[in-house]
């Protein structure tokens, strides 16, 4: 499992994680497209764009591998500001290769690249 250095571990001052420290021997959690209401609490919609921040300021337009990132998070932007960048895409490999969708990210979190 790849560790990105320079990654923040969570939210700042929050209890929302960003990475995970070791990976499962039987392989990694799955990823999966959740929904997100219109309605989630700020605290949550605060992670999202905080982690959406820092994968932006990480990895930039260029693919990346999932390594230690956590699978709970990606999951809530999986499918759209977060797409697979391989085909086929394995949801449960460390090594699956990832990219941000920058058209979605814009229009979702403009605060991040200025619109």
């Amino acid at each position: 499992m790849e560790k990105h250095r320079g990654f923040p571990g969570r939210l700042p001052g929050t209890d929302f994680q960003f990475t995970i420290r070791r990976g499962h021997k039987e392989g990694a959690t799955l990823l999966t497209e959740r929904i997100r209401h219109p309605d989630r609490r700020p605290p949550d919609k605060r992670a999202d764009a905080g982690f959406m921040k820092a994968l932006w300021e990480q990895f930039g337009d260029a693919p990346f591998v999932r390594g230690n990132l956590d699978a709970g998070r990606l999951s809530w932007l999986l499918g759209r500001e977060v797409i697979a960048a391989e085909d086929p895409f394995d949801p449960a490999s460390y090594d699956a290769m990832l990219q941000i969708n920058v058209a979605v990210m814009r229009v979702t979190f403009p605060e991040i690249t200025g619109g």
